[in-house]
């Protein structure tokens, strides 16, 4: 039996942290650290950084969906990011770094926004919930010293997820 395959992508800020909580999952077959919602083709990450380009940071996860539902995705996704941030994420400013949950198809589509509805409802966040869901649109991968940098700059990594805020946040609000 052939493998089911779908694709979904994510910005929440710095890609760089936005890999390892999908990496680790079961049903990941791929997490790619790129940039999407640009007007430049094959942007690079100084390009990028200028916010000249429309791209944000964003990962490319190529999942099994009979292993790692959609849904499952997206509640992983909500617990990386300030959802009521919209001009950047903790120490990252700027439309680069701004937080969308980008969809392929409208399946992809009514989860998120009913995800995005719900977290709403909770009460979790004081403030409303700001993350866009917009249609994908093409991909591009990072150079290959941004690819799976949690892995290659251990310690730099761990220095800037603790520096930057966002492990703080994550833990005051989701009690990781």
């Amino acid at each position: 039996m052939e493998k089911q395959v779908e694709k979904a992508i994510f910005a929440g800020g710095c890609f760089w942290c936005m890999v390892k909580p999908f990496d680790t999952q079961p049903g990941i077959i791929s997490v790619v650290s790129g940039y999407t919602g640009g007007h430049v083709k094959n942007p690079t990450y100084e390009q990028v950084t200028t916010g000249m380009t429309g791209h944000t940071e964003a990962v490319e996860i190529t999942y099994d969906p009979t292993i790692m539902p959609y849904e499952k995705l997206v509640e992983i996704y909500w617990q990386q990011t300030d959802p009521t941030d919209a001009l950047g994420q903790f120490a990252d400013r700027g439309d680069s770094y701004r937080p969308v949950i980008f969809y392929f198809n409208e399946d992809q589509k009514d989860i998120a926004e009913k995800s995005k509805a719900a977290l709403q409802e909770s009460g979790r966040f004081d403030k409303p919930i700001v993350t866009q869901i917009k249609p994908a649109q093409p991909f591009y991968p990072a150079e290959e010293y941004h690819q799976n940098y949690y892995k290659k700059n251990r310690m730099h990594y761990k220095l800037y997820r603790e520096g930057s805020g966002r492990a703080g946040f994550i833990r005051h609000h989701w009690k990781n």
